[in-house]
């Protein structure tokens, strides 16, 4: 799924539940009638007005400092700092809602939802078990550690999560980063008892403990993010670096399960890289086993041609709800009963398990674990966790009319986590498959969830017996064929990419593949966050500043220069300033639609041309620390080569500048460090006799200016427009012929 394609139509969901920090009486409860969106104002007789979100105004002077809301004077309710004052039962059972949406949605549940809410839990519950017992083998715990991811985190969103039809759960990724974990921190294990091997209870403790181990560093993590409101963070990886990894893991995941499937024993090294794996699967090719290969790959063949078929015959509902991975489970362990394959054919089956509920036990790290590998793990699994699960909410909140959280989303997925961990459970999060089914189920409420972790306790206390003949190479190909879907936009990414000639992207995405695959996935994920970090630091390092041009159609119109070479020396105006005057602002203020510097130029009779000994640099952005450091660098080139493309090699080519014109049209705001280094900007100018003017300043920038003393550093703000001070500009400097 590509999060491109979900901001525009998820930004509303996102405004409504993510405002800002002392806003909390926005009305966000999940009830069966829909969530409100932005700007609805909850019309229920029991709610009183002063728990309504306040419409938009600005926000008055106090007496003493600050800015107080618009409410009336002794009106109760949260004041400016945030600190609550009301101890109206109401207002308390209003912000109940909206911490605790099961508070909000359980009480106003429709009977008629009932149905609908149960047919769905049972579809996902049919999808969710056979995953769970097939995923736990990516994470080398026995099968019911599984179920109790799916059960526990479940339960705990079900109270606490603003999506209706997130499922919770294990999933593939999270899973196979899981595995990775345990299978490295097994390796101090068995070191620690060579050259003899540890008992197989105290492997099975030992995994558990740090599965739970990362699972509550991980819902801790997740935890902390949202309330510390970073829900914003989950866009910090760029779509390509999460494509590659996502398509590296899956390439690993598929190698894995390959070699499961064909019945071939598993390499001796308790630690390999995935390209060793598959080297090792080659070379032994010849110890394939007939009757598991047949019987996996047969089961791997009929759910791709079931869900072609689901594709092809997309309006046929009766198709569409057939359960693909329970029916495959149901026939192949009855035809390894009938036909004995775990006795006469030695097909490894699934065997005897004991299935009981879980218990709760305090999670800690094992001895001879390596805590700083299970808190590294932990923060790579939060980061894809976090990133699939709030970006699956949006999309079907966007699709189903209501609002999501991210940063509340984020406080359900990490107490989810945390709790699950005391109960066996290793860290789960939203499933796209799990999610796609729940909506097209037409899941009403967070209740699907609740019926889908029951039906996981009925398998927990019933089912398991029932499934001892499955073969284990079956689990395999539903793996295989959950990954495949995750392949499945691959292609299509990178064929998008090529249309468009984006290199970077397109090689950053081949490039964090291949390492998954060569070295390891964490290897990967570690490159995709530190790419997409240096990617968001060097943007955001170069301040969005262009050099402005004056129209050769209209002396009024400036336009940014893409390139256009300065006039031959002796042909440029000399301060032709003045056709415009003071009058003239609303010609001269380059509104954004007669910028055509997204187009990259002007229309085939018009030019913009430099202005002899002036530039004219309009800020696009509001200066703080980051993007200002590189301001005095780049006026620097402009100076030199009025185009930013030119080489630095090349010979300057403007003459000398006797002024530089500031146009602030889009700087909304300036930090201390900023400023300092505008100050240090403008001594320069001043220095070097340069004039330094300032246009269209903000009033919040303007009282920045005064408090550093701007003017007496030589910098002038007092101007509405370029025009205007052009013609200060002309009417200032001397001009030799005038003399």
């Amino acid at each position: 799924m590509s999060r491109r394609e979900n901001s525009a139509s998820s930004s509303i969901s996102e405004r409504a539940g993510d405002s800002d920090r002392g806003r909390a009486d926005t009305t966000m409860h999940n009830s069966s009638e829909g969530t409100p969106l932005l700007g609805e104002r909850t019309s229920s007789p029991s709610t009183p007005e002063h728990l309504l979100p306040a419409p938009s105004q600005t926000p008055t002077p106090r007496r003493r400092g600050g800015y107080q809301s618009g409410r009336r004077r002794g009106q109760r309710g949260s004041t400016a700092l945030g600190r609550v004052s009301n101890f109206d039962p109401k207002w308390w059972v209003q912000r109940a809602r909206y911490y605790v949406p099961i508070t909000g949605w359980l009480p106003n549940y429709q009977a008629s939802n009932l149905v609908v809410d149960v047919k769905a839990g049972f579809m996902v519950a049919c999808l969710l078990i056979p995953q769970a017992l097939s995923y736990s083998s990516l994470t080398h715990l026995p099968p019911a550690y599984g179920l109790y991811t799916a059960l526990v985190p479940a339960l705990v969103y079900g109270m606490l999560g603003t999506s209706r039809h997130l499922s919770m759960g294990p999933e593939a990724l999270i899973s196979v980063l899981t595995g990775t974990l345990v299978k490295g921190q097994l390796k101090h294990l068995y070191g620690a008892y060579s050259p003899g091997m540890p008992p197989a209870d105290t492997v099975e403790h030992f995994s558990t403990a740090v599965a739970s181990a990362v699972a509550l560093l991980s819902g801790l993590f997740t935890f902390a993010l949202g309330m510390f409101r970073l829900g914003f963070l989950d866009s910090m990886i760029s779509e390509s670096s999460l494509r590659g990894f996502i398509s590296g893991t899956a390439i690993v995941i598929i190698i894995g399960q390959s070699r499961i499937m064909l019945g071939i024993a598993a390499a001796s090294s308790v630690h390999s890289t995935p390209w060793n794996d598959f080297k090792f699967m080659l070379s032994h090719l010849d110890q394939t086993h007939v009757m598991t290969a047949i019987v996996s790959l047969g089961a791997l063949l009929f759910l791709r041609l079931l869900r072609a078929v689901k594709s092809r015959f997309k309006a046929t509902t009766w198709l569409q709800q057939i359960p693909d991975t329970l029916v495959v489970i149901v026939l192949t362990t009855a035809l390894s009963w009938v036909a004995k394959l775990g006795e006469e054919h030695s097909v490894v089956i699934f065997g005897k398990v004991d299935g009981d509920l879980p218990h709760f036990r305090l999670p800690r790290v094992p001895t001879y674990a390596d805590t700083k590998d299970i808190v590294s793990s932990a923060i790579t699994i939060t980061m894809i966790g976090v990133v699939e699960s709030v970006i699956v909410a949006r999309e079907y909140a966007s699709r189903n009319h209501y609002a999501v959280s991210s940063n509340r989303e984020l406080v359900a997925l990490g107490v989810s986590n945390a709790v699950g961990s005391a109960f066996g459970a290793y860290p789960a999060f939203g499933s796209l498959s799990r999610s796609k089914l729940n909506d097209r189920a037409q899941a009403k409420s967070q209740l699907s969830g609740v019926v889908t972790a029951s039906l996981v306790v009925a398998s927990l206390l019933g089912l398991l017996p029932y499934l001892f003949h499955l073969p284990r190479g079956v689990l395999a190909a539903i793996i295989s064929d959950a990954v495949i879907s995750l392949l499945s936009a691959t292609p299509g990414a990178v064929a998008f990419l090529f249309k468009v000639q984006a290199w970077s992207d397109l090689f950053l995405l081949l490039f964090i593949c291949f390492c998954s695959v060569a070295a390891s996935v964490e290897t990967g994920i570690l490159l995709a966050v530190i790419i997409s970090l240096v990617m968001v630091i060097k943007r955001s390092n170069m301040p969005r500043i262009k050099l402005l041009g004056r129209s050769t159609e209209n002396d009024n119109d400036f336009y940014p220069i893409d390139g256009a070479p300065p006039a031959a020396p002796g042909t440029l105006r000399r301060l032709s300033f003045g056709s415009s005057s003071s009058n003239d602002s609303q010609d001269e203020s380059v509104p954004q639609s007669r910028d055509n510097s997204s187009s990259g130029s002007l229309s085939a009779d018009t030019q913009a041309q430099h202005i002899d000994g002036v530039l004219v640099v309009r800020i696009e952005e509001p200066l703080y620390f980051a993007n200002a450091g590189q301001l005095h660098a780049r006026l620097n080139r402009m100076e030199m080569y009025g185009d930013m493309r030119t080489h630095p090699s090349e010979a300057p080519r403007m003459n000398p500048t006797r002024a530089v014109v500031f146009d602030l049209v889009g700087m909304s705001d300036i930090d201390g460090s900023a400023l300092e280094i505008l100050l240090g900007i403008v001594h320069e100018y001043s220095r070097r006799e340069v004039r330094v003017l300032f246009v269209r300043v903000c009033q919040g920038v303007r009282l920045r200016f005064e408090q550093a003393q701007m003017g007496s550093a030589g910098g002038e703000y007092d101007f509405s427009d370029i025009g205007s001070a052009l013609l200060h500009l002309e009417q200032q400097l001397c001009i030799p012929s005038s003399s």
